[in-house]
């Protein structure tokens, strides 16, 4: 059977930590970075038996996430966020397709997130295919400061199950991370010589509501698609804000 190694990067995720851990807990090793917590995470990762590398310095989630990578040994790799899970339906799908003979070098998966606890089934939410299990040596996240994905280097292949994700636990919560994934993607546009003004950011803005509650059919899933329409909006116009206050500040 091959080895499976769970990698994981963290920061001051104690309320989540443990059912991400244990729902992987068929891996042959569990590898945490974390950046800095200052609650349970380190103790609660460390209980459950994984291996903790502490840092210092936070250099963006594709290269945090490279690190964790970088510190794995086993034959696969499955790459988790610490506020996702898989229930028993997919650990028994990843398990029968790292042993089994294929061609894949990487496997893709649904993911079924969740908005203040309510399933997104549309909002472009659903079904979210993302790509968190390859061969060792044959992927890599993207080394982006946000929004990074993993690159796997041959065929990949898609699983049925779903992974579980907690995408925003409350509104404190979205207004957080619109905040620092905004500021995060706005260096990044800037460092590509993007251009924005607040015209633009409003018309981008506007077009994120549409796009999520008209176009993406968001109106079907009621007050939680509004809510997750308003979410994307906020993150938009603040990313594009953004942008044009870095390019006012570099002219």
């Amino acid at each position: 059977m091959p080895r499976l190694s769970l990698i994981v990067i963290a920061r001051n995720e104690e309320a989540s930590i443990g059912r991400c851990l244990r729902s992987a807990s068929f891996a042959d090793e569990m590898v945490l970075v974390d950046n800095g917590s200052t609650d349970k995470t380190v103790e609660i990762a460390r209980s459950l038996g994984a291996t903790v590398i502490e840092t210092a310095d936070w250099p963006g989630f594709g290269p945090q996430k490279n690190r964790a990578l970088d510190a794995a040994t086993g034959d696969w790799v499955l790459s988790l966020d610490a506020d996702e899970w898989i229930g028993p339906a997919l650990a028994d799908e990843i398990k029968a397709a790292i042993a089994g003979p294929n061609a894949a070098n990487g496997y893709e998966m649904p993911r079924r997130s969740r908005f203040c606890g309510t399933v997104v089934g549309h909002c472009g939410w659903w079904p979210d295919y993302v790509t968190r299990l390859w061969r060792r040596g044959k992927g890599r996240f993207a080394d982006v400061p946000v929004h990074e994905r993993a690159i796997v280097d041959g065929k990949v292949a898609r699983l049925r199950e779903p992974i579980d994700h907690d995408a925003i636990a409350d509104f404190a919560d979205a207004r957080d991370k619109a905040t620092r994934y905004a500021k995060a993607a706005a260096a990044e546009m800037a460092r590509q010589g993007k251009r924005s003004s607040r015209t633009k950011a409003m018309a981008r803005a506007a077009g994120a509501f549409l796009r999520t509650f008209v176009w993406r059919a968001g109106f079907l899933d009621g007050a939680t698609g509004w809510h997750v329409a308003r979410y994307n909006t906020d993150y938009t116009f603040q990313k594009w804000a953004r942008l044009a206050d870095l390019n006012a500040q570099n002219k």
